[in-house]
């Protein structure tokens, strides 16, 4: 009687130890902060998740210390204001990716664009409407082969001026999923105001689930199955401005133009491991228009695309299209290319 007891007994504490091992969670740790003009999330998991998102938010914040065109003390704007000069290694490194990125979409995307988007008041708090005289010249000063980087040092054309908002986000996922991956981190989701990376899957080991947002109802068009990418959305709906004439303006610049991008385009997301290139691409994809952007994925490879159109049109990539689930209700014609 006492052996079976005690066999009895030890069952149970098995039972329980393996009832353990099976609902305990892995730790959590989040970290809320502002930085590059935008609210930020890291959220990880792992024994050293809390040490790991605390080195993240360290390192963003001092990326957006060197790369603010308004911080007097950063590497940008020293370099803005004084033509030339020395920079932190990894300013000079994300400076060379977006210059490269130029060249590679023919300069739909270009980070010489702020003198522009400075007279349109999108990096001030009063925006503005220049007239054609004031863009034509501003015009004059942009154009993505009047910067160059050798070694640390970044030179400009005279008047010439850098702005790093469409690329910079996602070099800092890079650099925070490098940070978290060398801290022992692979399940952790990395919100930079909009960019998305995904490391890993969730901690039960599914894929995250991520909204793709609808542009005109401002729900979710859809959502996105995601491991170890980034997704990041560019359009001209959440951040733009309503002129006196009722004519409204949103804050990506064609650089072709000098004015705010108008075509038939109302967001473009791009998927890839890599969030610099997602980062640059979605804006240089909006910038071109549905037609160009997707000749252009069709001629690239390394990303995937979902472009939502002005005539209620999904055009998505067809290795994404499997990833993706239309929300309920929503009255949008998918073509798969």
């Amino acid at each position: 009687m006492k052996n079976r007891i005690l066999l009895t007994a030890l069952l149970l504490s098995v039972f329980v130890l393996i009832g353990c091992f099976i609902f305990v969670r892995p730790t959590e740790h989040t970290e809320t902060f502002f930085a590059m003009d935008t609210f930020m999330s890291v959220t990880a998991y792992g024994r050293q998740a809390e040490e790991a998102v605390l080195k993240v938010r360290e390192a963003i914040i001092r990326e957006d210390a060197l790369w603010s065109v308004t911080n007097e003390r950063s590497d940008i704007f020293l370099v803005n204001r004084k033509g030339s000069g020395e920079v932190d290694s990894e300013t000079a490194e994300l400076v060379s990716f977006a210059l490269d990125m130029a060249k590679e979409t023919g300069g739909a995307l270009d980070p010489t664009v702020y003198p522009i988007l400075s007279e349109w008041g999108f990096t001030k708090s009063e925006h503005n409407v220049p007239s054609e005289e004031v863009i034509e010249e501003k015009l004059k000063l942009v154009g993505y082969e009047r910067a160059n980087v050798r070694d640390n040092t970044i030179t400009l054309s005279e008047g010439t001026q850098l702005d790093l908002g469409a690329v910079a986000k996602g070099f800092a996922s890079n650099k925070a999923v490098e940070i978290l991956t060398k801290n022992g981190v692979n399940s952790a989701l990395i919100y930079l105001g909009g960019n998305i990376y995904a490391l890993g899957g969730k901690s039960d080991g599914r894929p995250w689930l991520i909204g793709v947002q609808d542009p005109v109802a401002l729900d979710n068009v859809g959502v996105l199955e995601l491991v170890d990418a980034a997704a990041v959305t560019s359009g001209n709906y959440e951040r733009y401005f309503t002129a006196d004439d009722g004519t409204t303006y949103g804050h990506i610049i064609d650089p072709a133009t000098g004015y705010p991008v108008d075509n038939d385009l109302l967001s473009v997301t791009v998927v890839s491991p890599d969030g610099a290139v997602c980062d640059a691409l979605s804006t240089a994809l909006f910038v071109m228009g549905s037609e160009r952007a997707e000749k252009y994925f069709l001629s690239h490879s390394g990303f995937e695309i979902l472009l939502i159109t002005k005539s209620d049109e999904i055009i998505i990539s067809s290795a994404l299209a499997e990833k993706f689930t239309l929300a309920d209700r929503k009255n949008y014609t998918v073509r798969v290319i």
